[in-house]
């Protein structure tokens, strides 16, 4: 029996197979010899957040107690600093590592602020989309609804409005005001009292509407739409002073 044998076709296999090897070798000598030569900030910012910007998060990455750049990536502690950043109210994912460049990347997403907390005395705060706490900024100042009221005191020693039921229920609310075009314009403020019962104060119209607690609020808030389109237009747009949602099947005006 013979056996035909294809030089240059196994010349060309074990050619691939030893340049395949090289450059694996090469990559992996080159990523422990890799030292870190600089800092690259990736922000990711769809989500309308200008409180911080990549100069920012460089500095608090230069805080770091040990210096980084020059470094061996073997003597620097990524975790830690990935762990450390990720304690920022402002951030909502952060990842570090480091490319076949020698660079450190620190690749950052924003939270999106969802409402303006708002308190008598005490300075203001802004509440995420996910309901955490953020801080406010001298250098930005976020266009969203405003949250007032007593509420607002409780909610900022929470931190984080997902920790209670009666916070879930708000987050629900300020979430479907938010991704209601036509809701997001016309309300403008949301005052939450003691008695965790609601206010609305809409953009346009003078009446304050009584919501009454977080609770059936695609139902209340389709009473209130029937009523601005079909009861004001006739009525006068500034006829009433109050309205009343918490009545079932009804809506209550008040002059």
């Amino acid at each position: 029996m013979k056996i035909k044998i294809d030089i240059r076709r196994e010349f060309k296999v074990a050619a691939i197979l030893l340049g395949l090897t090289a450059l694996v070798a090469f990559s992996d000598r080159k990523l422990k010899d890799n030292t870190c030569h600089d800092i690259v900030v990736e922000l990711d910012n769809d989500r309308e957040n200008h409180f911080i910007d990549e100069r920012d998060v460089l500095r608090m990455v230069e805080a770091y107690p040990k210096p980084l750049r020059a470094q061996s990536f073997t003597n620097i502690n990524l975790k830690e600093i990935e762990l450390k950043l990720k304690t920022h109210k402002n951030f909502k994912k952060v990842e570090l590592y480091n490319d076949l460049k020698g660079n450190m990347v620190v690749h950052v997403s924003l939270r999106r602020p969802m409402a303006r907390l708002v308190q008598e005395s005490g300075p203001d705060a802004y509440l995420s989309e996910e309901g955490l706490v953020m801080p406010t900024s001298e250098r930005y100042s976020s266009r969203v609804i405003i949250v007032s009221g007593p509420y607002v005191r409780q909610a900022l020693l929470e931190q984080d409005l997902e920790k209670s039921e009666y916070g879930k229920q708000l987050l629900e609310l300020l979430r479907f005001i938010q991704d209601d075009k036509f809701w997001s314009s016309q309300i403008a403020e949301v005052e939450v009292l003691q008695n965790g019962k609601i206010l609305l104060y809409p953009q346009v119209t003078r009446q304050i509407v009584e919501f009454g607690k977080p609770e059936k609020i695609e139902e209340r808030f389709l009473k209130l739409k029937v009523f601005y389109k079909k009861i004001l237009p006739k009525q006068g747009w500034n006829k009433y002073k109050r309205v009343n949602l918490e009545y079932e099947s009804q809506v209550v005006a008040e002059q």
